[in-house]
């Protein structure tokens, strides 16, 4: 069973405290809740509830050039940055979804385990990014995946990886604090931290780790 979010969050400030207080620092102080409720009313539909715990808990990086939280380079979002990247993501939708007008895009995305009609639809929403445009999504759509995470890019579009801290946000988190304690790597990043005393993720390709594997 996975563990709540709040106690993932526990685990992953007491280790960043103690091994890469430099990261632990750029952590933001919780979500103003008018803030959340601005995202709300942009996007138009609430936010699921981890993602409202994990913005009630930190409210995105104070400084994205002390470390990477999220295995990758990711760095979480804030709430008023996911409204103003849910606004510019959903345009790029907007004009996949008419380039692909009468084409079976959902299924081709579980079929293959991407599609690039997705990138940016509006009940996929960005959670976190990295210094490449790159962004982690949290799907809000009311189907099977309802709930998981997704890494998206516009070139490449929507990647469902299969690892299973892919699962949920708080099975992310919950995952992210295991590696940090264990000092194992997770899906083949290898937390690590700098003389600078920030927590980076240093990647490690394993075979079959990722339904899409960007070059």
């Amino acid at each position: 069973m996975t563990a709540p979010i709040s106690e993932s969050w526990t685990r992953i400030e007491n280790w960043l405290a103690e091994y890469a207080p430099a990261t632990y620092a750029a952590l933001a102080p919780p979500a103003d809740p008018t803030d959340i409720a601005a995202v709300e009313g942009v996007i138009g539909h609430p936010l699921s509830k981890p993602l409202v715990m994990s913005l009630l808990r930190h409210d995105g990086f104070l400084n994205q050039f002390q470390g990477s939280l999220l295995p990758g380079r990711y760095i979480p979002m804030s709430a008023r940055d996911i409204a103003a990247a849910w606004q510019l993501l959903t345009g790029f939708y907007d004009k996949c979804e008419a380039d692909q007008e009468g084409k079976e895009a959902d299924n081709d995305f579980m079929k293959l385990g991407f599609s690039s009609v997705l990138y940016g639809h509006p009940q996929l929403i960005p959670i976190a990014r990295d210094p490449g445009g790159v962004h982690i999504v949290l799907d809000h759509r009311p189907e099977i995946d309802r709930g998981r995470v997704h890494e998206a890019e516009a070139v490449e579009g929507v990647m469902r990886v299969s690892h299973e801290m892919w699962t949920s946000l708080p099975a992310l988190m919950e995952a992210i604090a295991t590696s940090l304690e264990a000092g194992q790597p997770l899906n083949g990043n290898m937390p690590v931290v700098d003389e600078e005393q920030r927590l980076y993720w240093d990647y490690r390709p394993l075979r079959n780790d990722r339904t899409l594997h960007r070059s």
